[in-house]
């Protein structure tokens, strides 16, 4: 397969009205929910009402047609200016409406994705426990079957889209029944916010991504109706290992949005501030800065985009997505901190863009995957 690296008309619009969005409408407001650690409903509402959440979804739920090459694009437009922003696109997409869009009975699909795709809702993926990690095949959530109902008990931590005031439904990984070798059997199970005994906590105090939602949730004796079942009982391990794949080039996607985004505002720095008589964008050691960050830049966007088009045509992605996602987000953190120290003591300082890029690249190595298992899984591939 080749990569043609030209946006058809219809992405090339699409980008261009997303930058438009990011620049004129998220950039001007962001830092103020950010410093505040609040939700921005209103900008999370208008990317609803702008079709972004329904972006890779048939227009029959009411999506818009697109695919996982539109969503990331949509993300990376969005990072280069706030990944608070972006991974609640991310999440509520990637990871709140796919495993419906994939797994889900046509009845569930009819009830949750029409809301989901005009983010009047949205959803979240339970997957990560205070004891599991990386783990996730440790899972010690369980659900037994009661009648017609699954009685869930358990704990999930760094829930992204799990506590908004519009969060509609969390899927929760849990353990319902043992292999005959003794190992667990995980499926996947739809919980609806309200449900008695699902407990949301407290907003975590977090070092980046401060204007997203991210919480722990708890589970006591919480009854939901069998039919909530998601996908076949048993498969929730390999339901969820098919949405981390795709999440990855997600991942990928807004990482190479943020350290584009680093590129943007040094550049624009470099050419404003001036020391010892002239702009320091004169100074050949500036210059190699930025010249090595866009080179990461455009690689990070290479890598995402051809594995996404692996994905939309049909054709084996996960080393691609591994790639992407293991590349992407350690550039981020390298054109953060290069950024950062362009910017010098105004870098540090939280009213320039760049200290809250620093600040939420880091979680980019850590979430829906670490650099550790990105690394496992191409060796995997490699035949190792």
């Amino acid at each position: 397969m080749s990569l043609d690296h030209r946006l058809p008309s219809e992405l090339a619009e699409l980008r261009r009205t997303v930058e438009a969005f990011a620049h004129d409408v998220v950039a001007p407001t962001i830092g103020e929910f950010y410093e505040r650690h609040a939700f921005p409903y209103e900008i999370v509402r208008e990317m609803g009402r702008m079709g972004l959440f329904g972006l890779p979804f048939p227009e029959e739920y009411g999506g818009m047609g697109g695919d996982y090459l539109a969503l990331g694009i949509a993300l990376e437009e969005l990072a280069r200016v706030d990944s608070s922003v972006a991974i609640t696109l991310e999440a509520g997409v990637s990871l709140g409406a796919m495993p419906l869009y994939h797994f889900g009975t046509e009845e569930q699909k009819r009830e949750w994705l029409p809301r989901m795709c005009t983010g009047e809702i949205l959803g979240a993926f339970g997957l990560t426990e205070p004891d599991g990690g990386s783990d996730a095949g440790g899972t010690r959530t369980t659900a037994v079957r009661d009648g017609d109902d699954w009685v869930i008990n358990g704990s999930k931590c760094f829930i992204t889209n799990s506590g908004t005031d519009i969060t509609g439904l969390v899927t929760v990984t849990a353990v319902t029944g043992r292999k005959a070798d003794g190992r667990p059997e995980i499926s996947a199970i739809i919980v609806p916010s309200g449900t008695p005994g699902f407990t949301v906590a407290a907003p975590y105090s977090k070092v980046g991504w401060n204007a997203s939602d991210t919480r722990e949730l708890s589970f006591t004796d919480v009854r939901v109706p069998a039919a909530n079942l998601l996908g076949e009982e048993g498969r929730g391990y390999a339901q969820f290992l098919r949405i981390l794949d795709e999440g990855r080039i997600a991942i990928a996607a807004l990482a190479t949005g943020l350290a584009q985004g680093c590129v943007d505002e040094s550049v624009s720095y470099a050419k404003t501030r001036h020391a010892f008589g002239k702009p320091i964008g004169a100074n050949q050691a500036i210059q190699f800065k930025l010249a090595d960050m866009e080179m990461r830049a455009h690689t990070s966007r290479l890598a995402w985009r051809d594995a996404a088009s692996r994905l939309v045509h049909g054709e084996p992605f996960k080393k691609e997505a591994a790639l992407a996602k293991l590349y992407s987000s350690e550039i981020a953190v390298t054109n953060a901190r290069e950024a950062t120290q362009i910017h010098g003591g105004y870098g540090f300082m939280n009213e320039y863009p760049v200290a809250r890029m620093w600040r939420d690249s880091k979680i980019l190595e850590i979430g829906e995957g670490t650099s550790e298992v990105q690394r496992m899984l191409i060796a995997r591939e490699l035949g190792l």
